[in-house]
Order: structure tokens, then C-alpha cells, then sequence
């Protein structure tokens, strides 16, 4: 077998990624409408893959805001 004895290639993801991952699909939704893009780069995002930078900021930003309002709120 070749490769047995080396480890897998896990991609790191952030806090925010981590914490997307937790969000139900509606909030996930209102993330990809606030970034201007769809649900399933927001989910590729979540999961480490590769994304433009510039779409990868704006999806950052959005969890970031989104994560915001939702702490306010329970305030």
C-alpha cells in the first residue's frame, strides 16, 4: 500500500469555520445571502476548502456579524 505510513491531509479551519458548521441550514442561508453568494460555497467554506480570497472574506465577515446580532439579542 502506498502512502500507508503517512498521515492524512486534514485541512485546519478557524474558529468562525468551526462555528459555522454549528448553525442550523437557515442560519447558514442568511450568511450566504449577506455574502452575496450560495449556500454551498458557505458550506465548502465551513469545511476548509479553497475559496477565493475575496469570497472567503466576505463569508467571514458575515459569520462574524451574524455572530454579533445573535449575542445582542440575548442580552
Amino acid at each position: 500500500m502506498r502512502g500507508a505510513r503517512t498521515p492524512a491531509v486534514r485541512p485546519v479551519t478557524s474558529d468562525n469555520q468551526n462555528k459555522l458548521r454549528t448553525l442550523s441550514r437557515h442560519r447558514r442561508s442568511k450568511i450566504a445571502r449577506a455574502a452575496h453568494t450560495t449556500l454551498v460555497k458557505v458550506d465548502q467554506w465551513g469545511r476548509g476548502d479553497a475559496l477565493p480570497g475575496d469570497l472567503a472574506s466576505a463569508i467571514e465577515q458575515a459569520v462574524v456579524h451574524g455572530m454579533e446580532r445573535k449575542s445582542k439579542k440575548k442580552v
